[in-house]
């Protein structure tokens, strides 16, 4: 069981997805007065889409949101076993537990690799961990007993029609836009000194069409570290007034950062030589980001791309 501390405003853009979670899960979940009678919520909900684009990130936002409820979250290899007939156990001693916490959310992670039936793995455990997944999901279904069933996948066509079928609700969860893009990068730039403006994010958002999430993440992480290999590589510092690296609210005019050798004031030295306590390292500027977008590619490929929308087109349900 997992207490979440992701919230709404953590996850940058995906809004399509954000609304369809909150009519399809955050509202029959907190407010069950909208469905009366026989009008019951979704029980089981297969979110797919391109890897990295931060589903798992989503689902931990959503079961923040719906903090009344039990959230279960666990991989496809939490429940396999190398033992014959322990896989189906496994996943049987999961619903049971969270029907003794209702109401709860289940949430499997990969679920395509539970019925790999593609690359035919597994023979008779795939089946009988598939099997027991439909009986699961037919019981829930049928007794509307207070269990929602999340699964993710970034390969919705490994799944078999009878699975997928019984999936009432399909949501594809796209790469980000450019919108969300400018987001996600000044929510990662946020707890870095940069000197970033918004027309840089805008450029770096619309250069950065069919990146992932996690391919966003990278590209920051890469210019983080460009101005750790500036002080590596400098042989020159001068002094700057900042911020003490044990006080922050104590500015001190004695910091030492790299420069060139050119600078007024440079001395020269190098990163060993610099006190820790007196090192200011440079802050990241647009050149380190475009040099980390020119090393980083998108990891999603058009290949890809064509298997989701066939399989939106044939199965899947957008909203």
């Amino acid at each position: 069981m997992e207490k979440p501390d992701v919230c709404w405003k953590d996850v940058a853009g995906l809004q399509e997805a954000k609304e369809a979670l909150k009519k399809a899960v955050i509202l029959p979940m907190n407010s069950l007065v909208f469905f009366p009678g026989k009008c019951t919520p979704w029980n089981s909900i297969l979110l797919f889409g391109p890897p990295g684009i931060g589903k798992t990130y989503l689902v931990k936002a959503m079961a923040t949101e719906t903090s009344n409820s039990a959230f279960f979250s666990v991989s496809s290899s939490d429940l396999m076993s190398k033992w014959l007939g322990e896989n189906d156990k496994l996943l049987k001693n999961l619903f049971e537990l969270a029907r003794q916490h209702k109401p709860a959310i289940i949430f499997i992670d990969e679920v395509d690799m539970l019925c790999d039936f593609e690359n035919g793995a597994g023979g008779d455990a795939v089946c009988r961990i598939k099997t027991e997944l439909l009986l699961q999901m037919q019981e829930s279904d049928n007794n509307n007993n207070g269990i929602l069933l999340l699964g993710a996948t970034s390969r919705p066509w490994i799944l078999d029609s009878a699975i997928c079928r019984r999936f009432q609700k399909q949501i594809y969860i796209p790469l980000p836009n450019e919108t969300a893009r400018a987001q996600m990068l000044s929510l990662h730039l946020c707890n870095t000194s940069h000197s970033l403006n918004d027309d840089n994010i805008r450029e770096l958002a619309n250069k950065t069409q069919g990146y992932s999430c996690a391919d966003i993440i990278i590209i920051v992480r890469q210019a983080q570290m460009q101005t750790v290999l500036k002080v590596q590589s400098a042989t020159h510092f001068k002094k700057v007034r900042g911020p003490s690296r044990t006080n922050p609210g104590v500015m001190m005019d004695d910091l030492l950062t790299p420069c060139s050798p050119i600078d007024s004031g440079a001395t020269e030295m190098t990163w060993m030589e610099v006190p820790d306590d007196k090192l200011q390292e440079p802050v990241v500027c647009m050149s380190d980001m475009l040099q980390s977008l020119a090393m980083v590619r998108p990891t999603v490929n058009a290949e890809y791309l064509l298997k989701v929308k066939k399989f939106t087109e044939d199965l899947g349900q957008k909203g």
